[in-house]
């Protein structure tokens, strides 16, 4: 059975085509699309999204309604997380979308966006003895949850994300909410980052450690160093990172290293998947399957990350 999953994020849009069947450990990725629309930077700069960046997404769903349509997709689910979530616009583009692509958008808040890539299982694969702080960067907010020795997940998200950091709209009133936050949650656990987004996905690429490996915060912020003193030219060329990652992966950097530094983190693990990875999840449990080992972000790393 083939499933997809549209993620419309304030960086990028992605279209991830998966095929499950009971013979598979877990689903198949057969195809992932990803087009650079940046509609944070209308949102967060306008409150709006402007008419250009409106037909970019309709172009851009257009596409992967077409792309749905060639792997024969028998179910999908298409989710919209931060710029569409606060745009004035939103309700009418939404509308505008479903008539012209069939495609019905749901408008997600940070909780549920969590919720879904948890649908990943990751927390099968941490150690309940063991406390751990998941931290998504995204382009419109950052979302983090707290899971202390196998007890009850801690959730709170923030509008610190790297197109907001892009545009100048994070106050610092913001990030001394986050910093409080942690402080109040966290201050006396002993914690193990497990990080989310494209920005720590490249960053862990590029560290060209082994799937399931740990990344050291003497590496990250090394790394992020090395990023800061760069401009966007020179971290295309050292790196092989195309511009729309290029430009926002140093506040990206500056998202992480100071959560880690507030928080005492000394490693991260970094699975590799998504928002769109948990909504195939769901769709396939939807349909009766169920995943028969660890998401493919978690193999090599054991049955229990320490």
């Amino acid at each position: 059975m083939r499933l997809a999953a549209i993620d419309i994020g304030s960086n990028a849009v992605r279209c991830l085509i998966s095929e499950v069947d009971h013979h598979y450990a877990r689903p198949l990725k057969l195809k992932l699309l990803r087009i650079p629309v940046r509609l944070g930077m209308d949102t967060f700069t306008r409150g709006h999204i402007s008419p250009e960046k409106r037909a970019d997404l309709i172009r851009t769903l257009q596409i992967y309604q077409l792309l749905m349509e060639i792997y024969k997709v028998e179910d999908y689910r298409a989710c919209a997380t931060s710029a569409v979530r606060d745009a004035a616009n939103a309700g009418e583009i939404v509308r505008e979308i479903r008539q012209l692509t069939g495609i019905e958008i749901e408008v997600i808040d940070g909780k549920e966006e969590a919720s879904i890539v948890f649908e990943t299982h990751i927390s099968q694969h941490l150690n309940p003895e063991r406390s751990y702080l998941y931290i998504d960067v995204g382009g419109g907010s950052t979302d983090l949850t707290l899971f202390a020795r196998g007890g009850e997940k801690v959730y709170n998200s923030f509008n610190i994300g790297t197109v907001r950091l892009m545009t100048g709209k994070v106050p610092d009133t913001e990030w001394e909410r986050m910093r409080k936050w942690l402080a109040s949650n966290a201050g006396d656990e002993r914690l193990t980052g497990v990080g989310s987004g494209g920005n720590i996905n490249s960053i862990f690429q590029l560290s060209r450690r082994k799937s399931g490996a740990l990344l050291s915060y003497e590496f990250i912020a090394g790394f992020c160093k090395e990023i800061h003193a760069l401009d966007l030219n020179g971290r295309m060329r050292k790196y092989g990172l195309k511009p729309d990652r290029a430009d926002v992966i140093g506040h990206a950097c500056k998202i992480f290293t100071s959560i880690m530094e507030w928080t005492g983190i000394r490693k991260m693990k970094v699975p590799q998947i998504g928002l769109a990875d948990g909504i195939i999840q769901l769709l396939a449990e939807k349909h009766g399957y169920r995943p028969k080992g660890p998401p493919v972000g978690w193999r090599n790393a054991g049955k229990i990350i320490e």
